[in-house]
């Protein structure tokens, strides 16, 4: 950007040919004029399109996500934090055939000792959760709380709990909504500690069946 101090043309605003003027607290200025990159590249289109799979996948789980994420908020919000995340380790594909892999996503990121052999299973029209309890085994304490989140991708919608049962309880049940019946549920365990200081790393339990 070049500053026009004094000249027999003085100083211009707008655009003059690849040049633009203008003036900022009293100086004025030129600068080159720039073509914007092309919008429409196949680079910027497929990271739209990833962008905004993440953004409708992880919409529903937006309460949540400020628990689960609690810990990322000093430079952005919680749901930036996961958007990150999901972004990075979760989106496989190329536009438009992106998708994301349920497996590699976390619902909840911390450095609380996560759950060991979760498992989940449907009956009755709830989702039980199961895992073995490592209370005393490095950061897990008896006081942990389950934070659960049943994710139902063809609905793109969720149920959580973020003040679930204690970590010995080592059971925890979900109701589904009854039109879920013949979808299939992605399921995450993570835990919170009772003040709510500090959470651990979700783990994915599974893929269930909702059958009638």
């Amino acid at each position: 950007m070049g500053k026009i101090n004094q000249g027999i043309l003085g100083g211009f605003s707008g655009k003059v040919g690849t040049v633009v003027g203008g003036n900022w607290k009293g100086i004025n200025y030129m600068r080159v004029l720039t073509k914007p990159t092309n919008p429409n590249s196949e680079k910027q289109v497929n990271q739209r399109t990833k962008f905004s799979l993440v953004m409708s996948f992880l919409k529903p789980l937006t309460p949540f996500l400020r628990v689960g994420y609690k810990l990322f908020t000093a430079k952005q919000t919680a749901f930036n934090a996961a958007m990150s995340q999901v972004l990075t380790n979760a989106v496989v594909g190329e536009a438009p055939n992106s998708v994301i892999d349920f497996t590699s996503v976390q619902v909840s990121r911390g450095t609380l000792t996560p759950a060991q052999g979760a498992a989940a299973s449907y009956d009755s029209g709830e989702i039980s959760i199961t895992w073995i309890d490592n209370s005393g085994a490095t950061m897990a304490n008896a006081t942990d709380r389950a934070l659960v989140v049943v994710y139902n991708d063809t609905k793109t919608d969720a149920v959580y709990e973020v003040a679930g049962v204690t970590r010995p309880t080592a059971l925890q049940a979900i109701p589904l909504p009854a039109e879920w019946i013949g979808d299939s549920v992605s399921v995450y365990l993570g835990f919170i500690t009772e003040d709510g200081k500090n959470v651990a790393n979700s783990v994915y339990v599974g893929a269930v069946e909702i059958l009638a």
